[in-house]
């Protein structure tokens, strides 16, 4: 094996290989398909069943303390088992799970089941999963794999709002759930079957100071930063794109150009992650994280009081710049602080918070249209925590001293493996 194919920057190297494929996985799991094309779907299902769009936004609540709940268990079988004994049946109930709304029923109830079956295998069709692998395969430029990796969320942002539009326009709803969940069978599955871990080995040399047990992470005070930022970044970003559509048409803003405005959102997404992926790999992580998350907060505001196509885009563009740095930042930082030993168990402790926080937003935006019939206050409200939680960031201490890899280390990373 030639050495350049060992070297993490050479496009050679096994791990990018690992990376484009989980990217592609991540587009159509239930970080993207699911809460990118839920405020598309949000009115035509309202409208069918006569249920308010509290009771709707509720589903979505549903799902998200699901994925709240089973995310550390989650976590614990990616530290402990091969990747793909995880992934594949997730992505294989998630699927069938969303085509099966084609079939609902009038019944508020069967709505949530299915959401809630969904959010119990979400994370293992999402980041959780996916950075796994990815952190085993990277170290020296950990932050670009990830910013390649949540890039695959990021493109389904851009193409799926309109794609599932396009659908409710010809086919209707319930055919557009068939279609789209057939996709995550047809593209996701073949893929995710491709997926592996880079070789045990490598990370038994890791330095055992820079790893820490679930127990220890937990009583971090570190630890408890990173998740009260992703709590209040979470409660504003979910509560904003799945209430975007409905925020822009209620302001007279075509159906057609709201949907655009999410897919805006994507690709600032797409943007902020890589420009984030970039800026881990050469300066302090939490400082990063302070600016991107000023952007999205001023995103939020922009969004309040949007009545326009340009300002939706606007707001959402820089929602989406501080959403995609977001996500690239946490798993790096996971990585940084407390090593691989208990990483997607820990990661999973992080996405039950994010996903209390994603439960709360859609809800009490729902509720706050249904009671004052605006969304203008409580967005106003949610860009000063945003705010606010950036700058909880800049109390993160430097990183832990870490030892570098070895050769033999690099080179067992070009070795298959199993996972």
């Amino acid at each position: 094996m030639r050495s350049a194919e060992l070297n993490e920057r050479n496009i050679a190297y096994p791990g990018w290989r690992v990376a484009l494929a989980s990217a592609a996985c991540l587009l159509v799991g239930f970080a993207s398909l699911l809460v990118y094309t839920f405020g598309v779907f949000l009115k035509p299902v309202a409208a069918e069943f006569g249920w308010s769009r509290q009771a709707v936004s509720g589903a979505f609540g549903v799902a998200a303390l699901a994925v709240a709940a089973c995310s550390p268990l989650l976590g614990a079988l990616l530290d402990r088992y091969p990747i793909r004994r995880i992934i594949l049946p997730c992505l294989l109930i998630f699927g069938c799970a969303f085509a099966s709304l084609a079939f609902l029923t009038n019944h508020l109830w069967h709505l949530y089941a299915v959401f809630a079956v969904m959010g119990i295998v979400g994370n293992g069709t999402a980041h959780l999963a996916y950075s796994r692998p990815i952190s085993t395969w990277f170290r020296e430029r950990r932050g670009m794999a990830f910013a390649f990796l949540m890039s695959g969320g990021a493109v389904g942002a851009m193409i799926l709002p309109v794609m599932a539009q396009s659908l409710i326009r010809m086919v209707g709803w319930r055919n557009a759930f068939a279609i789209l969940g057939a996709m995550v069978l047809v593209v996701g599955f073949p893929l995710a079957a491709t997926v592996r871990s880079a070789p045990t080995f490598q990370q038994s040399q890791t330095d055992p100071k820079e790893s820490s047990s679930p127990g220890k992470g937990l009583q971090s005070g570190t630890f408890w930063i990173i998740v009260t930022v992703l709590f209040f970044a979470s409660l504003s970003q979910n509560g904003s794109i799945t209430q975007m559509a409905s925020l822009l048409t209620d302001r007279g803003v075509s159906p057609s150009s709201a949907a655009l405005a999410v897919s805006v959102l994507g690709g600032a997404i797409l943007a902020g992650r890589l420009l984030t992926g970039w800026l881990l790999d050469r300066y302090f992580a939490p400082r990063v994280a302070f600016c991107l998350l000023a952007v999205a907060a001023s995103g939020t505001f922009i969004l309040a009081g949007a009545h326009s196509s340009l300002m939706g885009y606007l707001g959402a563009s820089c929602i989406g710049i501080g959403m995609g740095g977001e996500a690239d930042i946490t798993p790096y930082l996971v990585a940084k602080y407390f090593g691989l030993k208990s990483f997607s168990t820990l990661y999973g402790f992080t996405w039950t918070v994010y996903a209390i926080a994603g439960a709360i937003g859609p809800v009490i935006m729902g509720k706050a249209f249904d009671a004052t019939g605006s969304y203008q206050t409580l967005l106003s409200i949610l860009s000063i925590l945003t705010l606010g939680a950036g700058a909880l960031m800049l109390l993160l201490p430097k990183y832990p001293l870490a030892k570098s890899l070895t050769n033999a280390n690099l080179a067992s990373a070009a070795l298959p493996d199993a996972r």
